[in-house]
């Protein structure tokens, strides 16, 4: 059997579609020895966008579809129809063990509902989530659901932080990774119904490193590994982080232009503050992954550059390498973690 790594890929998806993503699969092939890719979309600009970039013809295969979904088409929509689309025949490789494992840039909501339609979650899981990491304090913190699932039962969180935990685990390296629930306190009683449930069960587990409640703050002082939280609160924690980032870069650019001897002084500081720019870049950190589901199905960011989708290619790869969905549900069935699931 090859050990190469497959990758099916949503040539279609993101805002800047193949102009982006076939110059960041040429990069992520000379990254990746082992890298082999599929890409779907349109043909016709595939071709011409590899020509243009050289990518290795042995290392390559076009999937032709003559559908893509947009931003703004509803999940139900996509579920119901266009059954030759980009992002819907990238899933399908992976179902029918053509790739080992899916990246797109399209719409999350399709993209979530597509792939537990085509590839099935694992077995009593009750909804998938997406995981993302957050530069935290010097490391990296995961993050989940960040936006799949907008209201949570407590059971759900559970499921979450034990999905979580497992992936880190095996992403990162970490043995007993350090869970926290996102919450307004630290306290037990702090919180809604649903979080003070969920952390209960938390508490009870000994299946996790669990940590107890994480305050805003707290999660990018690095308190915990993995912190959990319902796709609503998720989805803004990382689009606030991902703003302020963004906002704190601009300022400082800014600041460097104020007055002659900053102007003077600007590349020497610019050259001592790249190695912080970088590690709060999002960019850096793109490629969500979707736990949960009977295969890796990745999510880059729809607005990802170039660089951000080499970045998400690598993320894919590496949870495509370590079977990341078949680890999750042995080490729960080890453990016992999904039949002890309330």
């Amino acid at each position: 059997m090859s050990t190469s790594i497959r990758l099916a890929i949503d040539v279609m998806g993101g805002d800047f579609g193949p102009r982006c993503i076939i110059p960041a699969v040429a990069r992520s092939l000379l990254q990746i020895p082992d890298l082999h890719v599929l890409l779907v979309g349109d043909t016709e600009q595939i071709k011409s966008l590899c020509k243009k970039h050289k990518l290795p013809s042995a290392r390559i295969r076009c999937i032709p579809t003559s559908q893509t979904i947009l931003a703004d088409d509803s999940p139900s929509s996509v579920l119901r129809g266009k059954h030759d689309a980009s992002m819907r025949v990238a899933i399908e490789q992976v179902r029918d063990g053509q790739a080992d494992g899916c990246l797109s840039a399209g719409n999350t909501g399709a993209l979530m509902v597509l792939s537990r339609s085509i590839l099935g979650t694992l077995d009593s899981i009750e909804r998938p989530a997406i995981m993302a990491a957050l530069p935290v304090a010097g490391k990296i913190c995961y993050l989940l659901d960040i936006g799949a699932n907008v209201d949570c039962t407590a059971v759900q969180l559970f499921q979450f932080a034990l999905m979580g935990s497992e992936a880190v685990s095996e992403l990162s390296g970490l043995k007993q990774p350090r869970v926290g629930l996102l919450n307004i306190g630290s306290e037990v009683n702090k919180g809604s119904q649903r979080v003070r449930e969920a952390g209960e069960l938390l508490r009870q587990s000994e299946a996790l490193n669990y940590v107890g409640n994480v305050e805003g703050d707290g999660l990018f002082r690095g308190v915990a590994d993995v912190v959990v939280c319902d796709g609503f609160v998720g989805n803004v924690v990382l689009k606030a982080s991902e703003g302020l980032a963004s906002y704190l870069q601009s300022e400082l650019r800014q600041a460097l232009t104020g007055t002659l001897l900053l102007r003077c002084l600007a590349p020497m500081l610019r050259m001592v503050l790249q190695p912080m720019i970088r590690r709060h870049n999002p960019g850096c950190y793109n490629g969500a992954s979707l736990l949960g589901l009977k295969g890796v199905v990745v999510k880059s960011h729809g607005g990802a550059d170039e660089d951000a989708f080499v970045a998400a290619i690598v993320r894919a790869a590496q949870a495509s390498r370590s079977n990341l969905p078949q680890r999750i549900a042995r080490r729960l069935e080890a453990l016992g973690a999904i039949s002890q699931s309330p």
